[in-house]
């Protein structure tokens, strides 16, 4: 009889946002009509940019055509498209080659799959509150997982130290959930530390593009000895609105190398074996970002949920309630006030001003008392939810 992976069996229910939507679907059965402001959710709200949109419907054209139509793409992704995301680095001050980048279906899809690069038996160090896929994706593999807890103390920005030492160190800055960001010299210490004990970075860069502070780099490969630890996967979710569409990409070094063996040339043969490409389609929108009009349209969005951001921490100031996040990413991580937990917080949030967030007890034990507010919203909700919040901690 075949053997299903036990591991399976010992990943814990993913309840938050399940809990979430039964705790809603609740209140509206009991208030019909009422309107909800949403600032929980992590997707995005405004349509794809019109550089992107044009992209798309001149690949459709290509498709109807003998002469420009495209089957397979190559699995590492379009030249096109590796050639426009290392020249968006090099125009940055960071040099990649071409063949470095690879082009994948999203940021999510690769977080699980780069593990097919490491052996089951190394360990994993997540600093939390993380993103739950995470601690999942390990569970499955079977790995040891080492939880490196952060806190309003450090600003949810924990330093390397001797509990620490995994061989596999995820790092996501700007943060989901808290927004919080590492400066070039927090996250040297990490890349120093990684060189030093022979780890590799898993660096999720899913929301560089919300960074406006100089003194947080946009890649981990701005800091100087990154190459022989990092690994780096981004995402067009939050940068472009891709959520719908999925499109992101990876950055391997060729000068990551372990035990003889060279991580490049291990996700070449990974990819040519596992996928057949994304599509072409596809990957002419993505490439449409990287233009200078897409560049400035795509800032464009992006400062509209920065605007969304202003207007709530302008009221969390008011109240006197302590937060990170919000400047360099499209989340704030606040203090319940009052000493209320996260649950709790929810619950007054919903029936008394219909603000639906996210409990910080759903990203790690250390998110207890602790809330995520999204930015991605209508900014039109996103100021009446904060004058209701402003109205009920008033009180």
């Amino acid at each position: 009889m075949i053997k299903p992976n036990r591991h399976y069996a010992d990943l814990k229910d993913s309840y938050l946002f399940y809990h979430i939507a039964q705790k809603t679907k609740a209140y509206l059965a009991e208030h019909p009509g009422a309107h909800l402001y949403r600032l929980g959710i992590g997707d995005v709200s405004l349509p794809l940019c019109g550089a992107v949109i044009r992209a798309l419907h001149e690949a459709v054209d290509d498709q109807s055509d003998k002469d420009r139509f495209h089957g397979y793409m190559p699995e590492c992704g379009a030249p096109f498209l590796r050639e426009a995301i290392a020249a968006h680095y090099r125009k940055r001050g960071t040099s990649l080659d071409d063949d470095e980048v690879f082009v994948s279906s999203g940021a999510s899809d690769e977080l699980g799959d780069i593990l097919d690069l490491f052996d089951r038996q190394s360990s994993a160090l997540i600093m939390e509150p993380a993103y739950p896929a995470y601690v999942d994706a390990n569970v499955m593999a079977g790995r040891r997982i080492l939880h490196l807890s952060s806190g309003e103390e450090n600003g949810f920005l924990p330093e390397p130290c001797e509990e620490a030492r995994a061989d596999l160190l995820y790092i996501c800055s700007p943060n989901n959930p808290t927004g919080a960001a590492f400066s070039r010299e927090k996250l040297a210490r990490w890349v120093d530390f990684a060189n030093e004990n022979g780890s590799v970075i898993l660096f999720d860069a899913a929301y560089e593009a919300f960074i406006e502070d100089e003194t947080v780099p946009h890649s981990i490969f701005e800091i100087d000895g990154a190459k022989t630890c990092a690994i780096e996967i981004c995402s067009l979710s939050k940068t472009a609105g891709f959520t719908g569409t999925r499109l992101g990409y990876t950055v391997i070094p060729k000068a990551l190398v372990r035990s003889g063996m060279r991580f490049n040339d291990m996700w070449v043969r990974n990819r040519t074996t596992k996928t057949n490409g994304v599509s072409y389609i596809i990957q002419k929108g993505g490439a449409a970002v990287f233009t200078e009009e897409g560049q400035r349209q795509i800032r464009e969005n992006i400062l509209v949920y920065k605007r969304n951001a202003r207007v709530l921490m302008d009221v969390l100031d008011a109240l006197g309630i302590w937060y990170c996040g919000g400047k360099n990413a499209p989340y704030i991580w606040l203090k319940c006030p009052g000493g209320m937990g996260s649950w709790e917080f929810f619950d007054r949030l919903l029936t008394e001003a219909q603000i639906v967030g996210t409990p910080g007890e759903g990203f790690g034990a250390c998110g207890e008392g602790f809330f995520r507010f999204s930015t991605f919203g209508n900014p039109e909700d996103t100021k009446e939810a904060a004058a209701r919040l402003s109205r009920l901690l008033s009180e």
